[in-house]
């Protein structure tokens, strides 16, 4: 996996996050600020300055090092347009990871998150090695649940209480694809 930009959708690209991307980071998070906090936990002011998305960046990067995590980030231009996140990659007999991804709301409705998923299944499968990936969604984010099941993703049940989200614990529909 390499720094290079891949074609996703339209003249939207993906690749890894950079070193460099925490001042883009902040610019996407705080033009999506208000779209995001219904479907990602309390975030601290701190999270939407530069500094904060610094910490978050080498955070990323860190993890994406040692083999656990790979952040993608969607573009256009220059702009950062979404998040696609491979994490908590496990080797050995499990070969899995989760799924988690979101999409600026002035790109919704237009085959992104589809075209994300898809390039993020292929990776996985083919750059990686992993043989299942796991996405959780809030039960009534039906959009993230239509994507997945359309990119073949299959529910495998409900986790009560599952993600601290919006402030409160919240249930959320488990699903899965077996990529090989």
């Amino acid at each position: 996996m390499t720094g290079k930009s891949t074609p996703l959708a339209g003249s939207v690209r993906i690749r890894i996050l950079r070193a460099s991307d925490p001042e883009l980071m902040c610019a996407a998070y705080l033009r999506n600020r208000d779209h995001l906090a219904p479907w990602e936990p309390l975030r601290a002011e701190e999270f939407f300055t530069v500094d904060g998305q610094m910490v978050s960046v080498q955070s990323k990067l860190a993890l994406f090092i040692a083999g656990s995590d790979v952040p993608w980030v969607l573009t256009d231009g220059e702009a950062i347009v979404g998040l696609m996140t491979l994490s908590g990659i496990v080797r050995g007999p499990f070969l899995s990871a989760h799924l988690g991804y979101w999409v600026d709301k002035d790109y919704t409705g237009r085959g992104l998150g589809s075209a994300a998923v898809a390039f993020a299944v292929d990776e996985a499968r083919d750059e990686l090695g992993l043989h299942r990936l796991q996405a959780a969604t809030l039960q009534h984010n039906a959009a993230s649940q239509k994507i997945l099941r359309r990119s073949g993703f299959t529910e495998i049940g409900i986790a009560p209480a599952y993600l601290k989200i919006a402030g409160g614990w919240q249930d959320h529909v488990l699903l899965q694809r077996i990529l090989y």
